[in-house]
């Protein structure tokens, strides 16, 4: 356990490292971590400065599911957490629901910042579109943009049983419609109907799709539905996912504001959007590559943001994928056990930290050995699959249907791979201590000129950049520039996707979703391509049905080799864990130092007895995500918690760790079902 049992001494920097509450973490990080570039590009209008333009932030927001009335903000500063009061959960099996909270702001004819629109400055109406789509779409196989080394596999129609657009639109697709809220402090406890977002599948079955709200400044927050999934035809569950019959309550779509100023003026504010989507429950573990490396890469190979030559910082561009990596060994046998497999250092070492922010020449040779084992996204040799595979991070990639294909492991994004390229060539700047950094707490503490980005990567880096199969989130269509308004837009921001203005939901391609009705529509039928401008419901239609198939699908994969196992995405659906009753007896001064170290070491699957539990229990594969439908609330969250600090401490254990907590009994009825309401205690 080469990992575990060397001692650690806590620096500066372990918080930040081992991730806290929003009180702390950017005591050590500072705010641009990946968007400098684009962070730094914004300048603060003079004063007097008239408004040319609004617009909503962030681009793309992100609420999550869960059933609790309790709820928080998403992340509005990148690297600081939620205000979740201690807990993600209301006990063990209600989950807090995570609320994106939109804001607006105004720009001068340079696109410059002016300030912060709210409702003492004006008066706003703000538009939310949602749906859901899913069993309307076409199933999923694999991603459709990868061209040979991984070939797009056909899909067909979910439900396709139901054959015209009007019995499809009527049957499948939940509209939540057009929903509208003004002023401050509206619906501020949720019980109007009147903001309430909802629609029917089957034409029988209604389902909630969230509901709007609005804070004391007049801020636009979306709160996420419960959660939850139902079969009207108690259709039986025969994929991870595509199941017909079926529907959760996932949706997405644009959010617009029409914005009057006090003297008088209308404005329409550039548009953002925003999909409810599933819970992250290793909410302070970042994903090793994120929707914002995903959607930057982008943006900088398209020259849709300035970059330059000079060098890399260290803290903002190399440092946190270091960062990630060293705290996936709380969350992955693989990644705990990294040394048996992979000859690399521990990223949490602040000495090895040191060492990895030595620019000299003579640290070249060693910042190279590092580099190398990361796995390189330009090999597409014929030998890739087999000399990339051992490589950072152990985790399966969009081509794991092709036994041999470099993609079957997952990709960094170029544009990070090259940052750690820069590193490892010595061009880069250690400006890791970074004083003025560290003093940001809330969106308020940063300069005006970059709130606006800092929303914009802070909805987006908890978010998993990978693999798309589909993902954990959102999927494969985020890094494909016909998406982004700027595409055919030269005014329009790199983040911002294009909104398409369909009269009908229902998007009609063929009997197949091909890689050609993708990216090109289907003329025949009058067909625009779905990869393109999007409407309601666009983002989550891609996405598994129901969603809690694929969360409990993407674990371990099994493959010839023991050792190690590829996983998918540990930093938001863990795979091992530490669980809550090991924690204690590491804790139990009375134990010897010998039995501590036996608990602090061992590790448990996070999904374990999802498929079932009982004296020769006829678990499967199909029992678990059949009932991870029923059972996700009661899963357990990965946070972090104080280690020992008694006398008789071993002094293998650190002083802080991260902990599965909140898990609750995943004993249920066998005759339950989703329509029957809350699970018996």
């Amino acid at each position: 356990m080469a990992e575990n049992t060397k001692p650690r001494t806590p620096v500066k920097r372990r918080d930040f490292l081992a991730g806290v509450g929003a009180a702390a973490l950017l005591s050590a990080f500072p705010l641009p971590q990946k968007s400098a570039v684009a962070a730094t590009s914004r300048e603060r209008a003079p004063d007097g400065a008239a408004i040319a333009r609004l617009g909503i932030y962030p681009p793309i927001g992100i609420s999550r599911v869960g059933g609790s009335k309790k709820w928080f903000f998403a992340p509005e500063v990148p690297g600081v957490l939620s205000d979740t009061e201690g807990d993600y959960k209301d006990g063990t099996q209600k989950i807090k629901k995570q609320v994106q909270r939109f804001r607006i702001y105004a720009f001068d004819d340079r696109g410059r910042v002016i300030q912060e629109v709210t409702a003492a400055d004006a008066t706003i109406e703000w538009r939310v579109h949602v749906a859901n789509t899913k069993a309307a779409w076409y199933g999923f196989n694999n991603p459709l943009d990868n061209g040979d080394v991984a070939p797009g596999l056909p899909g067909q129609r979910r439900n396709q049983y139901f054959v015209t657009d009007s019995e499809r639109e009527t049957m499948l697709v939940i509209d939540g419609g057009e929903t509208k809220i003004t002023g401050a402090d509206t619906n501020r406890d949720g019980q109007d109907p009147s903001y309430a977002m909802a629609g029917r599948f089957w034409n029988v079955m209604d389902v909630g799709l969230g509901q709007l709200r609005t804070d004391e400044q007049g801020r636009l927050l979306v709160f996420p539905p419960d959660g939850k999934s139902d079969s009207p035809t108690n259709a039986a569950i025969t994929s991870f996912a595509d199941n017909d019959g079926w529907h959760d309550d996932w949706c997405d779509g644009p959010v617009e504001a029409s914005v009057t100023l006090r003297d008088g003026t209308k404005l329409e504010a550039d548009h953002a959007w925003i999909a409810s989507v599933g819970p992250n429950f290793a909410p302070e573990i970042p994903p090793v590559s994120t929707l914002f490396d995903v959607i930057h890469n982008l943006n900088v190979a398209q020259g849709w943001v300035p970059t330059t030559d000079g060098p890399v910082s260290f803290r903002a561009q190399v440092y946190p994928t270091f960062r990630r990596l060293a705290l996936m060994e709380w969350i992955s046998a693989e990644a705990n056990l990294r040394q048996g497999w992979l000859d690399i250092g521990d990223f949490s070492d602040p000495a090895y930290i040191a060492k990895l922010r030595d620019s000299s020449l003579g640290n070249r040779a060693f910042r190279q050995s590092v580099f190398e084992k990361f796995r390189d996204p330009y090999n597409d040799a014929p030998d890739a699959y087999i000399t990339e595979r051992l490589k950072m991070p152990m985790m399966l990639g969009d081509g794991v249907n092709y036994d041999g294909s470099p993609l079957q492991w997952f990709r960094f994004p170029l544009k990070q791979y090259d940052d750690l390229r820069q590193w490892a060539e010595g061009n880069f700047t250690d400006d890791f201590e970074d004083p003025g950094a560290d003093v940001v707490k809330a969106l308020d503490d940063l300069d005006l000129a970059r709130r606006p980005d800092a929303l914009t990567e802070a909805a987006l880096e908890p978010c998993s950049g990978g693999a798309f199969h589909p993902g954990v989130e959102l999927t494969y269509y985020l890094r494909i520039k016909e998406m982004y308004a700027r595409n055919t837009d030269p005014k329009a921001e790199p983040f911002r996707l294009a909104l398409g203005k369909r009269e009908k939901l229902v998007q009609n391609i063929g009997f197949l979703l091909t890689e050609q009705t993708a990216f090109n529509g289907n003329p025949d039928l009058g067909t625009p391509p779905p990869i393109g401008p999007q409407g309601p419901g666009d983002l989550t239609r891609w996405m598994g049905l129901p969603w809690q198939c694929d969360a409990f699908s993407c674990q371990h994969v099994l493959m010839q080799e023991d050792f190690p196992t590829a996983f998918w995405w540990p930093a938001l659906l863990p795979i091992d864990v530490l669980p809550e009753k090991f924690y204690r007896e590491l804790m139990n001064e009375k134990l010897s130092p010998a039995e501590r170290v036996k608990f602090f070491e061992s590790r448990e699957a996070w999904s374990r007895s999802v498929a079932g539990i009982g004296y020769h229990a006829n678990a499967s594969y199909w029992d678990g995500i059949t009932n991870m439908i029923a059972l996700w609330e009661r899963m357990g969250f990965v946070v972090k918690r104080r280690g020992p600090t008694d006398p008789n401490k071993p002094a293998s254990i650190p002083d802080e760790m991260f902990v599965e907590v909140g898990r609750d009994n995943m004993e249920f009825r066998f005759h339950w079902r989703p329509s029957m309401g809350d699970l018996p205690n």
